[in-house]
């Protein structure tokens, strides 16, 4: 059920979501994705990608022999992103974290920006995202806040996203190894969270 209220709380969102990033939040996005290790021609996977947020400093990297892929739950910010990045490198698909509907290996780097604390089963989102990962693939969760100011702000807002958190870091780093990941990097301070893990297989 909280699953179903989730998706109404984001569809609600979605027409004021990008006004929630001002351009010192969007400059510094920009200059994290810029150390991610991005090049030409890769396809990048971007989970919980709300209107599309990183579509444009992805693509740009990527180039047209590369795509990025968003997907996220709320078809609101599905049908926004679409809106918002007409481009032949992008496609925009409603699904969900936990049940991505892609073959095995076909991703190159996977992103979740705002996104991993939102997610109905955080185990099972890590699985689905190590299956359809190349071998030594990356995945990268992003916040621009600290663990500890996210728990704060969603406290605030309440409802269905009170209790929505990142795990603490040692949890966080088991449910990698689990999920066959290695390499895990947790950064967590004031304006930035930043986990990293490459897969196993």
């Amino acid at each position: 059920m909280t699953h179903d209220k989730h998706q109404a709380f984001f569809d609600q969102l979605a027409a004021e979501w990008d006004l929630m990033f001002t351009a010192v939040d969007l400059e510094f996005l920009e200059h994290i994705v810029g150390k991610l290790g991005v090049t030409e021609g890769m396809d990048i996977l971007d989970i919980g990608c709300g209107t599309g947020i990183l579509f444009d400093m992805l693509r740009r990297i990527v180039g047209e022999n590369g795509s990025v892929t968003g997907v996220d739950f709320s078809m609101e910010m599905v049908q926004k992103a679409h809106r918002n990045f007409p481009f032949p490198n992008v496609n925009v698909v409603d699904a969900d974290a936990i049940m991505l509907p892609f073959t095995d290996n076909c991703f190159d780097m996977a992103v979740a920006f705002a996104a991993f604390p939102h997610f109905s089963n955080q185990q099972r989102a890590l699985d689905e995202t190590h299956r359809v990962l190349k071998p030594k693939a990356k995945f990268y969760i992003i916040h621009l806040e600290s663990s500890k100011e996210l728990s704060e702000t969603h406290q605030l807002i309440g409802g269905v996203v009170e209790h929505d958190a990142i795990p603490p870091a040692d949890k966080l780093r088991k449910m990698f190894e689990d999920s066959r990941f290695a390499d895990v990097s947790i950064e967590d301070h004031p304006n930035l969270y930043l986990a990293s893990a490459t897969v196993q297989k």
